[in-house]
């Protein structure tokens, strides 16, 4: 009998808004995301490991993480 497990990540948009780039410095659109990993048995997502929030920067790809309360008060307003 074989046992088929392992994890999957996938990241979901929240929102885009406009902030200054921590990086470069630049007034430029950020996208707010949620990266989901859940473990998987027999491919399906049973349950969820971790949850992590972020943001990137449109102008310099640069990517910073976020506490959940600022991410999801971004994407709302």
């Amino acid at each position: 009998m074989f046992v088929i497990f392992g994890f999957r990540t996938k990241v979901d948009r929240l929102g885009v808004v406009s902030r200054v780039c921590r990086n470069c410095g630049n007034h430029a659109a950020q996208v707010i995301s949620r990266r989901s990993t859940k473990f998987s048995l027999f491919f399906v997502p049973l349950i969820p490991v971790r949850t992590r929030y972020g943001q990137q920067c449109t102008y310099c790809g640069a990517e910073y993480d976020l506490p959940k309360s600022e991410a999801r008060g971004l994407a709302v307003g």
